[in-house]
């Protein structure tokens, strides 16, 4: 059942995902999608690399919430300085040293912080030791590392293990 199936829960979201696009329950979707939901994991099985897994799931929704009053409250402070005098910005570009080297946490850790307002992630190294940040208004550049890893990087990690 596991070689027909690789991934069930992908299957699963692939063919309800047909139907909402097709916006139909049409035997003929239901068929056409559910031979979509089987042969595009089966085709894509070999490429898929493993993740590593939450092992505390219930500080992932901690993060999640944490990560949306961020981005409210730079969205605020954002405005406040566009809306200002423009001499009083000054962007720069930081490296952040990272301790988490697995692929999905960085890739976390990365769009939290583009995610929110003022600071773009624009590379990670490719040794995956540093990442790249833009920051709208960076007035204390240690300051601003200390804040994204203890903010941002120290969560994740302790929600991968890692």
């Amino acid at each position: 059942m596991r070689r027909l199936f690789p991934f069930p829960y992908l299957s699963l979201l692939l063919l309800i995902t047909w139907l909402l696009m097709n916006n139909s329950v049409s035997p003929g979707q239901i068929l056409l999608g559910g031979i979509l939901a089987l042969v595009i994991p089966l085709g894509t099985a070999s490429m898929r690399k493993t993740q590593p897994t939450l092992k505390k799931p219930f500080l992932a929704v901690k993060y999640l919430l944490m990560l949306m009053g961020d981005i409210i409250v730079s969205n605020i402070e954002v405005a406040i300085q566009v809306l200002g005098p423009v001499r009083n910005i000054t962007p720069g570009f930081i490296a952040v040293p990272l301790d988490i080297s697995q692929d999905l946490p960085i890739t976390l850790l990365a769009s939290s912080i583009s995610l929110t307002p003022g600071t773009v992630s624009l590379e990670v190294s490719e040794d995956k030791q540093w990442l790249y940040v833009h920051v709208l208004n960076l007035v204390d550049e240690a300051g601003t590392i200390a804040n994204i890893k203890q903010r941002y990087e120290s969560p994740l990690r302790e929600i991968f293990g890692c």
